[in-house]
């Protein structure tokens, strides 16, 4: 247990990482309906003290954005090692749902917090060979900071409408292409007027043999 926190922040916590173990994490509403609060500003409340406390991160802009930083009493010591932090792993993305939505939330992962600068804020799971000429591998989770610009000859994370891509960004002569790092893919163009968007900048690689 963690002993600055109160009976009742510790038990929140547990319920935090009851719903993360079940797939997402819950809302305001979910937590204040749970312990009996008259309103979700008293869930958000309890929220803020834990964050304060170091014990969650609360990620702005997302009703469901709360990572844990530190093992539960129900995790045991063992469960997070110095320094992790929980990210969810991102599945494949069905079309139309922004890439943090729950639906696509295959579990949290323990990872140590030090290993990617800028920090990552989700994995996402590689799929195809389009980038293994730099070491994306098939299987891989993907680090991702969580960002929506990006510099020439940064590897992205990028939407084209309804589909979720990772390749080299180039931008150059007001043209902007997508290149992957495997001679087998050709570049793809894009019109940053239809349906593009960068979600963010790949910052590593967790390989199947170092998963948690």
């Amino acid at each position: 247990m963690n002993t600055d926190l109160t009976d009742r922040q510790q038990a929140i916590l547990d319920f935090i990482a009851a719903r993360l173990r079940e797939g997402s994490a819950p809302t305001r509403g979910d937590i204040a309906e749970h312990f009996g609060f008259a309103s979700r500003s008293a869930a958000e409340q309890h929220l803020r003290a834990l964050a304060a406390k170091g014990a969650i991160e609360l990620q702005a802009g997302a009703s469901r954005g709360i990572r844990l930083t530190r093992p539960t009493r129900e995790q045991g010591d063992s469960a997070l090692f110095p320094g992790a932090v929980w990210l969810p792993l991102i599945g494949r993305v069905a079309a139309g749902l922004p890439i943090l939505a729950t639906e696509h939330v295959e579990r949290q992962v323990p990872v140590d917090a030090g290993l990617f600068r800028p920090r990552a804020d989700y994995l996402l799971r590689v799929h195809g060979e389009s980038m293994r000429g730099i070491g994306i591998l098939d299987g891989d989770w993907l680090a991702v900071h969580r960002q929506l610009t990006a510099e020439s000859g940064q590897v992205v994370v990028a939407r084209i409408e309804d589909e979720v891509t990772v390749k080299r960004f180039q931008q150059r002569n007001g043209r902007i292409l997508l290149l992957a790092e495997n001679p087998d893919f050709q570049p793809i163009e894009v019109d940053p007027r239809n349906g593009f968007s960068i979600e963010g900048l790949a910052v590593g690689v967790v390989r199947q043999g170092f998963k948690a």
